[in-house]
């Protein structure tokens, strides 16, 4: 599919580059501003990696839509450092955590301050270091920032969540503090999930990942487990009131799903309110699911993926009674990571439709959702050749992106 990338503007500053995408008079044979051109043809165009067979029609490879409005990317800045996560602050600036352990703070132009220091400590080998992010709802008042991160502890590491308060000068994190651990701990390098956000009662989800061996997988099946798990806590780290598991007195209180494998992306849709994830498959199967509380969602019992080597997995089936199957899958993968859904009117096509940073993939996927079933699915900044890490939807309605290679983009009109 041909995205009409069109150079306008030479270096900015540091490397601001702006690109307008979609412009109008390269687009006369498509639909009117506001509406998608469909085409019937999937925007995955490699041969799967599997023989598997979708569960129902439009289970993968849906038919590929394209933007029909103009609109711009710009690229901000190239000076961030393994960014990991990005949320926006409430004054219209952003909030990033880099991996190694620092956080920085940039402007909607592109402008970075200084790294904040303060937090604890972060094992940072291979897939660890500092994740998620979120500010909590009253940052305003309180200037409480929340962050989840690979711990060393003994035994090896997990993932934690913790708290601190942005200092006014915005250089510390004050008083840091964990506040939950994922147990057991795990002497890995990988899967430790992790997103995080407050959904609307004013508590934490957060996700963990099955920390990706042989011998923790059947962790995501424990409902004694903290791995492969998405979680529910009060900003104390305490269980949430009205988990699933509050009072089974055999399962922790705290877990809201199961069965997941690495879940770094998790979003609530702006209209239902209901929660999304995107969750890595091994070779193949990349999913996006619809969470409910207290469902399975069958890692690693049911998958669309096999293992990198390409042997099966278990016994290599894709259904089971009694676990969930995704909406959407990928085959071969994309490496989702971070997702957020489109809330804006400035690009009416885009409004409610779910956006995900993909990895392996290096493209920004835009998936149209209706009725809770992905009916549409474009491609965009696939010219970028990046590593995309998180997306998170501005206060001014443009989405911006963060890519392992120290990117960070704005995408709107």
């Amino acid at each position: 599919m041909a995205y009409n990338f069109r150079f306008l503007a030479t270096v900015l500053g540091s490397a601001m580059i702006v690109l307008s995408c979609n412009s109008p008079e390269n687009k006369k044979d498509q639909a009117a501003e506001g509406q998608d051109s469909a085409s019937s043809d999937p925007v995955e165009t490699e041969a799967p990696v599997t023989e598997y067979t979708p569960a129902f029609e439009g289970q993968t490879r849906v038919a590929g839509v394209e933007t029909a409005t103009a609109y711009e990317v710009t690229e901000l800045t190239r000076d961030l450092s393994s960014p990991w996560g990005i949320t926006s602050l409430q004054d219209g600036r952003l909030l990033i955590t880099e991996k190694e352990g620092t956080m920085r703070i940039a402007t909607p132009q592109g402008e970075l301050g200084d790294p904040i220091t303060g937090l604890p400590e972060v094992d940072s080998k291979e897939q660890g270091g500092l994740l998620g992010v979120a500010i909590d709802p009253d940052f305003s008042g309180n200037r409480m920032l929340y962050w989840t991160f690979s711990e060393p502890v003994d035994g090896g590491n997990l993932t934690a969540v913790a708290k601190g308060r942005l200092a006014d000068d915005e250089k510390t994190v004050e008083n840091p503090q964990v506040i939950y651990r994922a147990t057991p701990a795990y002497d890995g390098t990988k899967h430790y999930g992790s997103r995080i956000l407050f959904d609307d009662t004013g508590n934490i989800i957060f996700s963990t990942g099955e920390r990706s061996d042989l011998e923790t997988r059947p962790q995501s099946q424990d409902l004694n487990s903290s791995l492969g798990k998405v979680i529910r806590i009060t900003k104390e780290g305490k269980p949430a009131p009205g988990n699933p598991f509050e009072n089974s007195g055999e399962s922790r209180p705290e877990i809201h799903s199961y069965g997941h494998r690495n879940v770094q992306g998790l979003a609530l849709h702006p209209v239902t309110r209901d929660l999304w994830e995107v969750d890595f498959g091994p070779k193949g199967g990349d999913e996006i699911n619809l969470v409910q509380p207290g469902k399975n969602y069958g890692w690693p019992v049911i998958t669309y993926g096999v293992e990198y080597s390409g042997d099966k997995i278990g016994n290599a089936i894709q259904q089971q009674e009694g676990m969930e199957q995704p909406v959407y899958y990928w085959d071969p993968v994309i490496s989702p990571s971070g997702i957020t859904f489109y809330s804006s009117d400035d690009i009416p096509e885009w409004k409610n439709n779910l956006f995900v940073a993909a990895l392996s993939g290096q493209h920004v996927a835009r998936l149209v959702i209706e009725d809770n079933k992905v009916v549409g699915e474009e491609r965009l900044l696939s010219d970028e050749g990046q590593r995309f890490r998180d997306i998170t939807e501005g206060s001014d309605g443009a989405l911006y992106a963060v890519t392992d290679e120290g990117r960070l983009y704005r995408i709107g009109k």
